[in-house]
C-alpha cells in the first residue's frame, strides 16, 4: 500500500482543520482509524458522526469498491452520483448493473437546467476544447454546483480519493475538513495504491466499467476522457489537451463562501 507516513504529517488520521467538531476528531483519533481497513474506517466514521454522510460515486474502481463495502456492511450512507449528461454509455450500463447487484438505488444529482442551457448557448456543446476557462465553467455547472447541492446539510463527505492519483490529491489526507462547505471530508482509500484497489476489486468480484479493459484508467465525461498510453499516469487521460493538474474542481480546496 501507499506509504502514508511519507506525507508531511505524522498521522494521516489527524489531517483536519481545528474548525471541525472536536468530539468527532477525538473519537476518530482514539480509534486509531489509520490502522483500520477502509471498510472498518467507514464503519467507524458512521458510528461517531451525527447526521447525514454523503458518498459521491463516480463509478470508478475506487467508488465501486467502496460501494461494495457499504452494501456488505450495511453502512448508513447516502450514495449519490453527479450525472453530468455527458457520461459514457458504458458508465450508465455499469450504473444499472451496480444497482441490480447491490439492490439499492444510487441517487442522481443533475445540473440546473437553466444554467446548463445558458452555458451551452454561450460556448456550444463542445466549447470545453476552446480554453481551460471554458472547460472549468462546464465542470462548474455540470459537477461542482450539483455537488454543492448534494452535500448541503451533510455532516461528512465520503470520497474515493487516493494519495497516489495526483500531487493535488496527495495532500488531501485521510481525514480533512471542507471549510467552504462546513463538513468533514473522509477518504478511506487515501493510503491505498491502484494495485491495492484492483486486487480488492478482483477478490470481491466487484463490477467495474468495461472501459478499464480498453485502457481507460480514470473515467469521467466522454468528451473529457481518453485511454492512456503506456507510461502515462492514470490522470493523463483526463483533459489531455490541457497542461497542469487534472482536476474538475470537486476536490480542489476552496475558501469559505466560495461558489
Amino acid at each position: 500500500m501507499f506509504d502514508a507516513k511519507s506525507t508531511d504529517t505524522a498521522d494521516i488520521a489527524t489531517v483536519i482543520e481545528p474548525s471541525a467538531r472536536p468530539d468527532v476528531q477525538t473519537l476518530l483519533r482514539s480509534a486509531d482509524i489509520d490502522a483500520l481497513s477502509p471498510a472498518d474506517r467507514m464503519v467507524r466514521l458512521r458510528s461517531v458522526t451525527d447526521g447525514r454522510i454523503v458518498f459521491t460515486h463516480g463509478f470508478g474502481i475506487e467508488g465501486q469498491l467502496l460501494l461494495h463495502w457499504i452494501a456488505e456492511r450495511d453502512i448508513d450512507v447516502d450514495v449519490v452520483t453527479l450525472d453530468t449528461g455527458r457520461l459514457f454509455p458504458e458508465t450508465y450500463t455499469l450504473w444499472a448493473e451496480t444497482e441490480r447487484r447491490y439492490g439499492r438505488r444510487i441517487r442522481a444529482i443533475y445540473p440546473n437546467n437553466k444554467t446548463l442551457e445558458k452555458l451551452v448557448a454561450k460556448q456550444g456543446i463542445d466549447g470545453i476544447y476552446e480554453s481551460k476557462g471554458a472547460r472549468e465553467a462546464c465542470c462548474d455547472v455540470r459537477k461542482v454546483k450539483p455537488l454543492d447541492r448534494a452535500l448541503a446539510g451533510a455532516s461528512a463527505w465520503l470520497t474515493g480519493v487516493r494519495a497516489d492519483q495526483s500531487s493535488v490529491r496527495h495532500d488531501a489526507g485521510l481525514l480533512g475538513f471542507d471549510d467552504a462547505r462546513g463538513l468533514l471530508k473522509f477518504n478511506p482509500l487515501f493510503d491505498w495504491t491502484r494495485a491495492d484497489v484492483l486486487a480488492a476489486v478482483k477478490a470481491n468480484n466487484v463490477p467495474i466499467n468495461v472501459l478499464h479493459a480498453q485502457g481507460f484508467a480514470s473515467i469521467g465525461c466522454a468528451p473529457c476522457t481518453r485511454a492512456i498510453a503506456p507510461g502515462e499516469t492514470e490522470r493523463d487521460g483526463r483533459w489531455w489537451w490541457e497542461n497542469g493538474h487534472k482536476e474538475c474542481g470537486l476536490h480542489l480546496p476552496r475558501t469559505a463562501g466560495a461558489r
